[in-house]
């Protein structure tokens, strides 16, 4: 996942353990979501295919799957520490800025999930992927709108859902202070349609309660613990509190609804 550049850094740094962990969990939980809309895109054996901000390797690795022998993944982010091991045969691992950087190729798929939220310069990151598409490529991004649903537990119903409800907002409020627009999700068809796509679609999805969730819950705490203690967000007994909570496994997690906008270069 690309870094924010706000100047403030990166609120969950790559090179922490729990990384791993989240990325895991991202799969598990968004890549049926992405790969339903890869597939509808009618991407396949020969394609060229651009994974910006990759993250963790489980996308670049399904991308390659579908392209085969024949085409070709170029896997890029700004820490590759978690896809570097994966390069060889039709992928191709990049260390790249994609707002900062020229773009590695033409393409006939570029993809960005959960990126373009944390990149200073969007607009400019949306106009070089863009701009890197073949003729009749797609550019697909997929990026969280935490305003639409602000809440890990929608259904606020005892003192555990209060507490973890009043984290989460502590953890936007991290987000918001490092460049983080909480609505952009929603604003991707448009971004789209101004860079120039057309047949721009869009949906929206989240999931209300899942395992993975749970999962992906306990890690970002765990990386943004010492900034919820020390910006008096939280006290040490209450993250404890909301992550034995959390491990209960009671608890209905939901995520912040995932935007997914596509559109083709004319």
């Amino acid at each position: 996942m690309e870094e924010s550049g706000a100047g403030h850094g990166y609120l969950l740094d790559n090179g922490q353990s729990e990384a791993g962990v989240r990325f895991g969990a991202l799969a598990e939980l968004f890549d049926p979501v992405t790969f339903r809309h890869v597939d509808r895109l009618g991407i396949g054996p020969g394609a060229r295919c651009w994974e910006v901000g990759a993250g963790g390797p489980s996308v670049p690795l399904e991308l390659a799957r579908r392209v085969g022998p024949g085409g070709s993944v170029t896997a890029t982010d700004i820490d590759v520490s978690w896809i570097r091991d994966i390069a060889g045969g039709t992928i191709e691992v990049l260390s790249h800025d994609v707002a900062a950087d020229p773009p590695p190729g033409r393409f006939d798929l570029i993809h960005a999930r959960l990126v373009l939220v944390h990149v200073a310069d969007r607009a400019e990151a949306v106009r070089r992927m863009a701009g890197a598409l073949r003729p009749g490529g797609h550019l697909l991004l997929e990026d969280a709108d935490p305003s639409l649903q602000p809440l890990l537990c929608p259904d606020e119903s005892g003192p555990e859902q209060r507490l973890a409800n009043r984290l989460r907002s502590g953890f936007r409020t991290l987000m918001a202070a490092r460049g983080v627009d909480l609505a952009y999700g929603r604003t991707l068809p448009r971004v789209l349609r101004e860079a120039g796509l057309e047949d721009v679609q869009a949906d929206a999805y989240f999931p209300v309660t899942s395992p993975a969730c749970a999962v992906l819950e306990d890690a970002t705490v765990r990386q943004i613990r010492d900034r919820l203690v020390g910006e008096g967000i939280a006290t040490d007994e209450e993250v404890e509190r909301h992550l034995a909570n959390v491990a209960t496994g009671r608890l209905d997690l939901a995520t912040a609804p995932m935007i997914s906008a596509w559109g083709r270069c004319p």
